[in-house]
């Protein structure tokens, strides 16, 4: 079940022909938000770790900041994330790819906490990685949602430094109540003192729900391959077209926080 174009792969398939990709997944266009199944409900302690990553194009073409970012290869990093209804919540609302549950499970939609998530991750880079830390001092790593696309998100840190990253295009399927498969489409423009470099970054993930109470075992797991594509303004586009130029594979565990922690972050706000 979910929303898959005629003639499209599906994205459990797609993830196991990791690395041999050559184009982008069959999307639709992003309308609202991205929702996600029960299961999501809460605040969440993350651990995630890139497992693979590779560059197709190799040595023609090699990304900014691909060789840099071997320094977290095998180095797992922890941070915070939450999903709640949306807000405000909408009467009657269906939504297209999730299941219908029986009534002893919650049907309401959920969505990343978008600022939260995004703020705590960037933030879990820039620690583990100094030379990235010194650009951002206290108060200087902002980032807002655009109110009235919830697709939409600006970064800002250092001096002068952006990132606008606007999702797109998605897919998502649900093959039982216990998976849940999604991929976003987004186009990424760095800005730094006049200078912009713009991509287009395919993430594609597969959760997978374990249903366990013990707070030292994940309660579910994602296998996450994130996609990177030039963007037609790239003089090397008519080079790569439609092939990724790098690819980059993480593992994701998903703890419950202990008591304490559920009691800080509600405190707290986070």
């Amino acid at each position: 079940m979910g929303m898959q174009p005629v003639g499209a792969e599906s994205l459990s398939h797609r993830l196991t022909t990791f690395p041999q990709w050559s184009h982008p997944s069959h999307l639709q266009r992003a309308v609202g938000d991205l929702y996600y199944p029960h299961w999501f409900a809460g605040t969440w302690d993350v651990q995630t770790q890139l497992m693979d990553m590779v560059a197709p194009l190799s040595p023609q073409i090699v990304t900014p900041g691909f060789e840099s970012n071997r320094r977290y290869l095998n180095h797992p990093l922890e941070f915070r994330v939450r999903f709640l209804p949306p807000t405000p919540p909408s009467r009657n609302l269906t939504v297209p790819g999730i299941l219908q549950f029986r009534n002893d499970h919650p049907t309401s939609p959920l969505v990343a906490d978008r600022r939260f998530n995004s703020l705590n991750l960037t933030r879990a880079y820039f620690q583990f990685a100094p030379s990235s830390n010194q650009l951002v001092k206290d108060g200087e790593l902002t980032i807002q949602i655009d109110p009235l696309n919830p697709n939409r998100q600006i970064t800002f840190w250092g001096s002068g430094h952006q990132l606008i990253s606007t999702v797109t295009a998605r897919r998502t399927e649900q093959p039982d109540t216990h998976r849940f498969l999604t991929c976003e489409l987004s186009q990424q423009e760095f800005r730094n003192l006049g200078q912009n470099y713009i991509n287009q970054v395919e993430t594609t993930t597969a959760y997978s729900y374990s249903g366990l109470s013990d707070v030292h075992q994940p309660v579910f797991t994602a296998d996450q391959v994130t996609a990177i594509y030039l963007s037609p303004q790239d003089p090397q586009f008519f080079i790569a077209r439609d092939r990724p130029v790098a690819l980059y594979r993480y593992q994701l565990h998903f703890y419950s926080l202990p008591k304490e922690g559920v009691e800080a972050s509600i405190a707290h706000g986070s």
